[in-house]
Formats: C-alpha cells, sequence, structure tokens
C-alpha cells in the first residue's frame, strides 16, 4: 500500500491523502486550500493525479478544508463515487454550494477566476453515497475494506480504517474536543495498525476545560454588555456555531447566568446547517439527545434572532448596543463578519472573540497576533476593541486529547504521520510521541509512504 499527501502537509488546509493498492487508487478528501493568498493560489494549480484514475473518494467530513475540491473531480472526469455519511454528505452540499456562490462573487467583484461552478458541484452530488458509522464499505471486490468511526469533531464526522493486502491504516481526518457538546465522544483506535494519519492541529497546546469554557463565555458577554458594547464573534458555520448555540442555551434558558442582550446569527449557511443536525438526532449525544426527546430547541433561546437575508443582516446596525453578533466566516476571510468588523473594531467598548484556529495570513490571525491596523473590505482599519480567545470551543483535540488517543491504552499504532498541522505543531507532538516511544513522523507535501 501506498500513500501520498496533496494537502495538509505542514500545513493546516487543503487535505487531500492518496492510497494506491494494485488495483485501486482511493482519495481520502479532497479539500480546499484556505488561508493566505498563497495558500488560495494552490487551489488554482493543476490537480496532480489523473481524477479518471482514481477509484473512490472516502471522505471524512464536511469542512471546506476537506470537500472543497471535490467539484474539480467531477469537472475534470472522475466518475466514481464519494463516501460519507449521511450528515456529512448533507452538509457538503451547502458547503459547496456556499463556496461556489463566494467564488461567483468574486469573479465579479475582483475578477478572481472560478475554480468551478454549480453545474461541478450538482455533478459531484450525484456520486456520493452514504456509509453508516462501522458500517463495512468493500471496494475492489472486497479486497479494499474501508470502516468508518466517529471522529467527535464535527456533525456525522468520521475517522476511517483502511484495510488492504495485508496491512490496516486509519485516517483520522480531524480529531474531536473533549467533552464536545452535542456530538459523542471519539471512538477509540482499533488495535494492530500498521499507521495513522493523524492531523496536529493544536499538537503543542492545551486548551481550557468545557467548564471554563461556558464561564469564559459567560463572563465576556456580561462585560460587554456593562460596558454597552457590541462582541462580535467570528465563527465557522458548521459545528462551531451550533455548539455555541447550545452554550448559550445552556446559559440563558438553564442555568440563568446571561445578562438580557439581544443576539444575532447572521450566517445564512449557519443557518441552512442547523436543519440539517436537526434532520439526524441519531447522531447526538446522549445529552442532546434527551434534550431533543424532551421537545428543548437546543440551537434556540430567547433574545436571539436569526438573520438569513441581506436586508435582515443590515438592520443589525440600527440595534443599539449591547448586542452580541455571530457571523462567519470563522477566519474573518470573508462573509458578513468582514461588515461588522467594518463598524466595531475600531471602537473601545466593543470586543472580537475568536473561538477557533486563525490561519497565518487571515484577517482573524492579523487581529488576534495585535496588529494596530487591520485591511478590511478596502479600508484600513485601527483595532481598538478588546481581542479575546477561548481555545476550549476548537473542534480539534488538543495534545493531550490527541496523545491519550494515539496512544491507545497500550496499543499505538506502528506507525504514526502527523499531517494537518503547520509545521511546529507536526514536529512539537512528534516529540511529544517519540517521549511515549512511538514512532513518529511530519507529513510532507507530494512524498509518498510505502505500507
Amino acid at each position: 500500500m501506498k500513500l501520498t499527501f496533496f494537502g495538509a502537509a505542514g500545513e493546516v488546509t487543503g487535505s487531500c491523502s492518496l492510497i494506491e493498492t494494485t488495483n485501486q487508487k482511493i482519495l481520502i478528501d479532497c479539500g480546499m486550500f484556505q488561508g493566505s493568498e498563497e495558500h488560495e493560489q494552490k487551489n488554482r494549480l493543476a490537480l496532480q493525479f489523473d481524477p479518471k484514475g482514481i477509484s473512490a473518494v472516502l471522505i471524512t467530513h464536511a469542512h471546506l478544508d476537506h470537500v472543497g475540491r471535490l467539484p474539480l473531480l467531477a469537472k475534470n472526469g472522475f466518475e466514481g463515487f464519494v463516501y460519507a455519511t449521511p450528515p456529512t454528505r448533507d452538509l457538503a452540499r451547502l458547503i459547496l454550494e456556499d463556496a461556489c456562490g463566494v467564488m461567483e462573487y468574486d469573479n465579479k467583484k475582483f475578477g478572481k477566476p472560478l475554480l468551478y461552478n454549480m453545474d461541478d458541484v450538482e455533478k459531484i452530488m450525484t456520486q456520493f453515497k452514504t456509509v453508516k458509522y462501522y458500517e463495512s464499505l468493500k471496494l475492489d471486490g472486497g479486497n479494499v475494506i474501508a470502516t468508518f468511526r466517529d471522529a467527535g469533531h464535527v456533525f456525522g464526522s468520521a475517522f476511517i480504517e483502511v484495510a488492504a493486502e495485508g496491512k490496516k491504516v486509519v485516517f483520522s481526518g480531524d480529531v474531536g474536543n473533549v467533552d464536545v457538546p452535542i456530538l459523542p465522544d471519539t471512538d477509540a483506535l482499533p488495535k494492530d495498525l500498521d499507521a495513522l494519519i493523524c492531523e496536529s492541529t493544536y499538537g503543542d497546546r492545551q486548551h481550557e476545560s468545557s467548564k471554563e469554557r461556558e464561564e469564559m463565555l459567560r463572563k465576556i458577554i456580561n462585560e460587554v454588555v456593562n460596558k454597552k458594547g457590541v462582541l462580535m464573534i467570528p465563527s465557522f458555520a458548521l459545528e462551531r456555531t451550533q455548539e455555541l448555540l447550545y452554550a448559550l442555551n445552556d446559559l440563558i434558558e438553564r442555568d440563568h447566568k446571561l445578562k438580557q442582550v439581544p443576539i444575532f446569527l447572521d450566517s445564512p449557511l449557519a443557518i441552512d446547517a442547523l436543519k440539517v443536525f436537526e434532520k439526524y438526532p441519531d447522531y447526538y449525544d446522549e445529552e442532546a439527545a434527551r434534550f431533543f426527546k424532551e421537545g428543548d430547541d437546543i440551537f434556540d433561546f430567547p433574545g436571539l434572532t436569526k438573520t438569513y437575508t441581506r436586508d435582515e443582516s443590515i438592520k443589525i446596525n440600527h440595534t443599539p448596543a449591547p448586542k452580541v453578533i455571530i457571523a462567519g466566516a470563522g477566519m474573518m476571510t470573508g462573509g458578513r463578519i468582514m461588515h461588522h468588523a467594518l463598524h466595531y473594531l475600531s471602537e473601545k467598548q466593543n470586543t472580537i472573540l475568536m473561538i477557533g484556529y486563525q490561519s497565518p495570513g487571515t484577517l482573524g490571525w492579523k487581529i488576534l497576533r495585535g496588529n494596530p491596523t487591520v485591511p478590511v473590505l478596502g479600508e484600513t482599519i485601527q483595532v481598538r476593541c478588546e481581542v479575546k480567545m477561548i481555545n476550549a470551543f476548537s473542534a480539534h483535540g488538543d495534545k493531550e486529547k490527541l496523545g491519550r488517543w494515539i496512544s491507545n491504552g497500550g496499543h499505538a499504532p506502528k506507525l504514526v504521520i502527523l499531517n494537518h498541522g503547520d509545521k511546529d505543531q507536526s514536529a512539537a507532538l512528534a516529540a511529544a510521541l517519540a517521549g511515549q516511544g512511538i514512532e513518529a513522523m511530519p507529513a510532507e507535501y507530494e512524498k509518498s509512504f510505502e505500507i
């Protein structure tokens, strides 16, 4: 079995790995490169493999950096099937349609080339086939068997075991955080693995606990209310926003710990994603499933307004402070958060709260690292507001979670290859694993491994 990495090697974006067996060429994910202009330029390069020769694609989850280049496969002759869990399939459609809309806007406004169009999105969606957790997917007449297990990262996410030619390899996709609301915990790794390809987004970092997360959120919101300010929360539309709504539901309806304040969900994509969450309650953890059965809408609470249309979004500006605005994009690479940043970044009584990874070069990264001025929609804006970060809202496991999951109670894989992490994060986790006696190394772009 041969493995080659065509993305997410030394970086946290563009996930795409190729498995080659005697008769099959199988992709694990085919994601878009996101972040700086340098990253996004990679999307415009020719694919490093012939899509016509790909037998199948296995998808770990629906984030854009894992599914964003799928339509390029259809556009360039791929005729096989794309396998994913039912929620991942439904969410992938939303993510790809949204990405296509953004590209069409950028094409008209800035002349940026289109990677693909809506016809390509529709074509690839017809090639999806759904797979349930723990179900054996047989490819190449049963010579290759793939098994999807719950990664606990985002709704419907999976890590995927591939057994072929006497070898067993797991692709982690993204590994979930601990005590994540809504989702079950990450499943344990299978034993006797020949190799694990594992993400390393937070390879040297420790998150706050889930209890600290809600307390920090409560404190930040109440401080903003006291200052009569505006709290901006850039949030990823898939999972991060739903977890945030779930936490706010807890604080407002069950714990009564928040001062009354208007809260706006200003993200059409996140609002559409809520419908997918509501469609598949079987994928909830025990607590969320219990609330659902009791009739509690876990994503709604007094004071929440969902602004779907552009006109509804504009009206947020006319609502006096204090107020809370949740909007995409999570790394501030576009979306409605940009318009709110234009209005509110320069006022001292306001706060911007980051709750997710910020890729180097993005607007979110520049604000988080303390740049005094930043470019927003063609203007240079002074950052006078408070800047806060809560790492515990991350959908990724930290160093401790990853180390514990990989060691697997003394049944660690024979080899660990670390991808989906900046070089320093992958190197730090590799060193930590080596300290446990586990052979580990960072993935390298376009480098192949024989397993």
